[in-house]
């Protein structure tokens, strides 16, 4: 039986759609830009006929002119690949229709069924919303053409100046003089014949137009053939989990636990439409599921997937699959860890491009919906690996020749006529070149990124590294490295040491793999790896990671004693990080691995979920005595106070500007009183001044009343904010997993290698032992026969996940690189080789992830 490859249906569900691909223009929004740049489907794109591949956000009317496929004529049709909700792209959409004067259809794809735009509250469509959508594009197009085509008419002009709003763009392309031009006296002398050719012409472009909708729903970013995530900047990611209530701590995790699960208008629509996405995901790998969850939105999702599958999937015969659905609520310890994952380091280190400048968020910063945010920004997957380091330092001045060689040739072929004046500027220009700029100017924008298809020898290289833990992964990749350059036959003159790789090993070996172009161009997957690989080992990402690791160790050891060790911990922390923000340089704080503020605050939140697990009944409130957290606030608040430039939270959302004003000024009245003591001169006139202080005593009174209010203000918040820590410290109260979670020797004997949730479900399950709180949904016919027909001894025995060669594991709220590889090693220590284990979240976590979601924008303060 042929095994499951996630990358391999992503592909084949483009080469389904080859027909409306040949001979057209691709516009993919950013979400599928991140999804087809991971899958590596560019290429194939191309390969079925594509004439050119270009961004939704980012149209020009300049991308028909570019055209890959020579062979063929100008583009007549457009496809459009959407990752949100067509009333999201609607107005990019309309943007591309505008563009072309000779489009006659526009495919466009999106992975949101037409369910899911009917369940989602934002959507102004219904049941019938491809068919719907298709008509109301169509109307919006008619009346932006009779629009450009009154304007147009009224001015005597058949071509306008570009119109300054986004929807009018590209309508100028609309009438040429060569296509049938206006009569412009008849126009002048009779209004009605006017008004009647203006109506012709729409009508010529509803007839010359075809629109089409359809449903793709395999969007989807793959890290390998087996563990995927979702698009950062789809609506399946940026949907809300959870609405504001007393249970909820994010917009963007589930709520915590506690046995209910919501119905009708209470179904978060994340949750509808992450169900929406696994329903048609399992049809497209030809798979049928038997659900399982953990956690109150896990089973939302369970219950309507259930009910879907009971509509369609009746007398269907497909390959049996185990679904688990996780919610990521019950462990947040892993995810705010910081791991020993290459591939964690490796996102945490490198710069991320920057979001697309969407009108959905625009819609959500203007509008929120009753119970939370119209949709959650999530900080993209598509990471920039710098290359410019690996580059030969002396290509700069054939660099330089070849670029100008290049614009000349460009000018000569665009203008013949203007070329003269042009091609002075450019012999300018190129003196410029060389005597002004480097090789660093022009490479400082070259970067890389992470392609799942690229392998070596077959094997993909961020499966491999997925599956290692950092020093491991590190010497894979020096070890591919290396036989690259055998291959290449490349001998190297530095003397690369054995076993351990090295920071500088691996940029000797990069540079001479990157010597030449063509080297580069055949050698670029593991060049771009090994590059992130040194983003992520250079000290001043690694010493910073390594003083997290180390704190979080301490955390844990010291929550096996007492809550008054763990009490203490937490306040040193915050204390010293109050002194490093004071004093230091956050370049060089990063490097010698101290930390700030806001990581206080982050393993405090480790600290109190800890604290929860460990003494659950220590305060009466929380997990600590009054003054255990007593202590802790006040040294947040002193930390606060002393630099409130690093502390822009939520929980002091407009009170930063108070703070920063308060600091400055008793920064300038200290200066001032240095200066005064350092030059304590009397003179005569002085003494006729001594009754003024009186009012310099109530100017000084009124400040320090300032002050007071301001710290109680700040106080306020701070107790608003330990609320926060004491439910989080209560995440587990409501569940049964504690009752065999520390049962486990095997997982507690050693502090310092603390499993996550999803091993331990994952060896419990693999080793088909029961896990409480584990729930399984049975189809109606499963219902049927346990209901009904139970009563004659024709019932059906309860399916476990472990009878199931295929075990699909869907964290709800996003998953890490550690997860990855633990689950990996639950696997292997099952001694079970014919699983088939496939990993997938809602987006891929970092530690950084977590402190935008639990105390950022999102968090539930």
């Amino acid at each position: 039986m042929a095994t499951v490859d996630v990358i391999k249906c992503c592909m084949d569900s483009i080469r389904q759609i080859s027909d409306e691909i040949r001979d057209a223009i691709i516009y993919l929004d950013a979400g599928c830009t991140e999804s087809f740049e991971y899958v590596g489907a560019f290429s194939l794109f191309l390969e079925l006929g594509a004439h050119a591949i270009c961004s939704l956000e980012k149209m020009s009317p300049l991308d028909k002119v570019v055209d890959w496929n020579l062979t063929s004529g100008p583009a007549k049709k457009i496809v459009v690949i959407t990752s949100r909700l067509l009333s999201d792209a609607h107005r990019y959409i309309l943007r591309c229709l505008s563009a072309f004067q000779t489009l006659c259809s526009c495919a466009i794809f999106t992975c949101i069924s037409e369910t899911g735009h009917s369940a989602y509250p934002e959507s102004p469509l219904g049941p019938d919303a491809y068919r719907e959508y298709e008509s109301l594009l169509v109307q919006d197009y008619e009346e932006l053409a009779r629009k450009f085509l009154m304007n147009s008419s009224h001015t005597g002009e058949s071509i306008v100046k570009e119109s300054t709003s986004a929807e009018d763009e590209g309508w100028s392309q609309l009438t040429t003089r060569e296509e049938e031009p206006f009569n412009f006296s008849s126009v002048a002398s009779a209004q009605n014949s006017y008004e009647d050719s203006v109506i012709d012409r729409t009508e010529d472009v509803r007839k010359k137009l075809k629109v089409s909708v359809h449903h793709f729903p395999l969007v989807l970013c793959p890290f390998s053939p087996r563990f995927f995530v979702l698009p950062s900047e789809g609506s399946v990611a940026e949907a809300y989990l959870s609405a504001e209530h007393d249970n909820s701590i994010s917009f963007g995790l589930p709520p915590i636990s506690t046995g209910t699960t919501a119905d009708g208008e209470d179904v978060p629509p994340g949750a509808t439409l992450t169900a929406q996405f696994l329903y048609h995901l399992a049809a497209k790998m030809d798979l049928k599921f038997e659900i399982f969850s953990l956690g109150d939105v896990s089973k939302t999702v369970g219950k309507l997937l259930t009910d879907m599958s009971s509509l369609y999937d009746v007398g269907r015969r497909k390959r049996s699959a185990g679904l688990l659905l996780i919610d990521r609520t019950l462990d947040l310890l892993t995810p705010c860890y910081h791991g020993d994952s290459l591939v964690d380091q490796m996102f945490s280190s490198l710069p991320h491009r920057e979001r697309m400048a969407s009108l959905s968020q625009s819609k959500s910063s203007q509008s929120q919906v009753k119970l939370g945010p119209a949709y959650l920004q999530r900080s993209p997957l598509t990471v920039q690996i710098p290359l410019n380091n690996f580059l030969r330092e002396d290509t700069s001045s054939s660099y330089n020749f070849q670029l100008v060689e290049s614009v000349e040739a460009f000018l000569r072929g665009w203008n013949s006529r203007d070329s003269t004046s042009q091609m002075v500027e450019l012999v300018n220009f190129s003196t410029k070149l060389s005597g002004e700029m480097s090789s660093q100017d022009f490479q400082s924008d070259l970067c890389g990124s992470f392609v799942s298809t690229e392998n070596f020898h077959g094997t993909p290289y961020l499966e491999a590294i997925l599956e290692r833990r950092t020093k491991d992964g590190a010497v894979l990749i020096k070890k591919w490295l290396q036989e690259s350059l055998r291959r290449e036959n490349i001998s190297l003159n530095a003397k690369i040491r054995p076993g351990y790789a090295s920071k500088s090993d691996l940029q000797t070996m990069v540079k001479a793999l990157a010597k030449s172009q063509s080297l580069l161009a055949k050698n670029k997957g593991i060049i771009q790896l090994a590059a992130a690989a040194l983003s992520a080992l250079d000290e001043s990402h690694s010493a910073k990671w390594d003083a997290f690791s180390s704190a979080e160790k301490i955390l844990n050891v010291n929550a096996g004693d007492t809550s008054q060790s763990l009490a203490a911990q937490i306040s040193d922390l915050i204390n010293k990080s109050a002194l490093v923000s004071s004093q230091g340089n956050n370049k060089m704080d990063a490097q010698r691995g101290l930390l700030t503020l806001q990581d206080a605050l982050l393993l405090t939140v480790v600290g109190y979920i800890l604290a929860g697990e460990n003494f659950p009944s220590s305060g009466t409130v929380g997990p600590f005595s009054w003054q255990e957290e007593h202590f802790m606030k006040e040294a947040i608040v002193d930390a606060i106070v002393e630099n409130p430039t690093v502390a822009k939270l939520k929980f002091l959302k407009g009170l930063t500007q108070d703070l920063e004003a308060n600091f400055n000024r008793k920064s300038e009245e200290k200066k001032e009183d240095l200066s005064n003591t350092e030059s304590i001169d009397f003179d005569d006139d002085d003494w006729g001044s001594w009754g003024d202080e009186d009012s310099g005593k109530d100017k000084r009174k009124e400040q320090v009343y300032d002050d007071m209010q301001l710290k109680l203000e700040l106080r306020d918040r701070v107790d608003n904010l330990f609320k926060f820590f004491h439910k989080l410290s209560s995440l587990k109260k409501n569940v049964s997993f504690r009752e065999w979670s520390q049962s486990l020797s095997k997982f507690n004997d050693d502090p310092y290698s603390n499993k996550g949730l999803l091993y331990k479900v994952l060896s419990r399950v693999l080793d088909k032992h029961e896990v409480p709180g584990l729930e399984y949904h049975s189809s109606t016919v499963g219902r049927l026969f346990k209901s009904g027909f139970g009563r004659f001894g024709l019932g059906q025995a309860k399916p476990s996940l472990a009878d199931h060669d295929v075990i699909l594991v869907f964290v709800v709220g996003g998953i890490n690189g550690v997860e990855v590889r633990e689950a990996q090693e639950a696997l292997s220590e099952s001694n079970r080789p014919e699983v088939e284990l496939i990993l997938g979240g809602t987006t891929f976590l970092t530690p950084k992830d977590m402190f935008e979601l639990l105390l950022g924008d999102y968090c539930c303060v």
